[in-house]
């Protein structure tokens, strides 16, 4: 299943793969291969590679709670509302799993490798979780937005002040909604 990538933090990408199709709600993380196939689309934007068979059951279901737990936070801020206490402790449990430092290295110049004492899944979540704490944390939470479409269930990061949509698709579908309902009080 291909889910939306807009561009936007990857933590609010990730809250994102819970996304509506045609008003109907679409899940890209309901089977394991839904999220392989997410972890593998955002590789670069990833700090771990992904093993073939890095993602079981276990895996899939403590995915689904933080993307949840993501979705619920930005949700709250996006309204105005403080989070609760279990969404926050769901995201700093999973931030706290899979200890991640990043090493120097210096052929064939210097740059740095993103190293982790856990499974490379659990260490793809827990930087998942942290890239969501910065983001709720930091000043870009005040730009935090859900998108005005129609039907539309996406968040996003205001990026210019009248911004209103997740994409152009969603302005357009709002735009020819309001002008469909203009026209249909008129006749």
């Amino acid at each position: 299943m291909t889910t939306p990538v807009l561009g936007e933090p990857i933590a609010i990408e990730f809250a994102n793969t819970l996304h509506a199709v045609r008003g109907k709600i679409r899940d890209g993380l309901s089977t394991s291969e839904g999220l392989t196939g997410w972890m593998r689309a955002m590789g670069e934007r990833l700090p771990f590679a992904l093993p073939a068979a890095a993602v079981d059951d276990a895996v899939l279901g403590q995915a689904r709670e933080l993307r949840n737990a993501i979705r619920a936070i930005a949700d709250a801020l996006a309204n105005n509302r403080e989070p609760t206490a279990a969404d926050m402790a769901t995201l700093n449990a999973v931030a706290g799993q899979a200890p991640r430092w990043r090493e120097l290295r210096w052929a064939p110049q210097p740059h740095t490798v993103d190293r982790s004492a856990g499974p490379p899944a659990a260490a793809v979540l827990s930087a998942l979780a942290d890239e969501a704490i910065a983001l709720f944390a930091g000043e870009a939470r005040q730009e935090l937005r859900a998108c005005h479409g129609p039907g539309c269930v996406l968040h996003f990061v205001r990026d210019t002040p009248r911004r209103e949509w997740c994409s152009p698709g969603c302005g357009n579908r709002a735009r020819a909604a309001r002008h469909y309902a203009r026209t249909k009080r008129t006749s």
